[in-house]
């Protein structure tokens, strides 16, 4: 898989971060984008990459607007090569019960987590047929698999890009162009263990392998889907300790 070209959207978060890293390391070329205003995050991340030895290109994308989209994956491919990985890994959050959520609070989750797998995916998915070969990877999450109070945006997006998986699959399947899903759990990223430590401890004690996830363990997956996976398209892997069997 040398060589290849591998997006991974949202790549300068923690669980992005990994992704980048583990693909990079697999013998990718990766590019991570970032939102408009995350551009001084981004290039502080860059730099990181360069000091540690693994460095990265970087794209600036609103993968909520079909357009940018667009704009971003042309770019990509006349800089870098033509797309042959694609992590659909941009995701946020505006949690608020049903009954107190605005519009607002939910097109925004759904442009962001949902729309964006399609307007990314969408640029790419041409080139992929042509080439007869890729690799698709959506991040979804544990509660779109079981659902989550004061998430009912989250919970929607995320259980949404499965289906979209499921589709794309059967699509791309006779060019070898695979769609799969991951659902992590909780993860200790930085955001997660910011939090006060009864709260994670709560957290904890409802997950049966005793612990959180480590970042590292979803780019392992990520990684293996994108090497080694032409024989799984459509699936939902689950990683969650546990906490979720479907």
């Amino acid at each position: 898989m040398s060589g290849r070209v591998a997006v991974v959207t949202g790549g300068v978060g923690g669980i992005g971060t990994e992704i980048c890293r583990g693909l990079h390391n697999a013998g990718f070329k990766v590019v991570s984008t970032y939102a408009p205003f995350e551009k001084d995050a981004a290039s502080a991340w860059k730099a990181e990459r360069e000091a540690e030895g693994t460095p990265m290109e970087t794209a600036e994308v609103d993968v909520s607007n079909f357009e940018s989209c667009q704009t971003c994956i042309a770019a990509i491919e006349q800089q870098v090569g033509p797309v042959e990985v694609l992590v659909n890994n941009a995701g946020i959050t505006k949690d608020s019960f049903l009954h107190k959520m605005t519009y607002e609070q939910w097109s925004a989750v759904l442009r962001v987590n949902l729309d964006s797998a399609f307007n990314m995916t969408r640029q790419v998915i041409n080139g992929m047929r042509e080439r007869g070969f890729g690799r698709i990877v959506n991040i979804s999450s544990i509660n779109g698999r079981k659902g989550q109070f004061g998430q009912a945006n989250y919970s929607a997006a995320k259980a949404g890009m499965h289906g979209f998986t499921m589709a794309v699959a059967q699509e791309g399947a006779a060019k070898n162009v695979t769609c799969n899903t991951i659902s992590p759990g909780y993860i200790a990223t930085k955001m997660v263990m910011a939090m006060k430590e009864e709260v994670v401890a709560k957290i904890v004690s409802g997950v049966p392998v005793g612990r959180l996830g480590k970042p590292e363990e979803i780019a392992r997956v990520v990684v293996f889907l994108a090497e080694d996976s032409g024989y799984i398209t459509g699936a939902n892997i689950d990683i969650n300790g546990g906490q979720f069997m479907g």
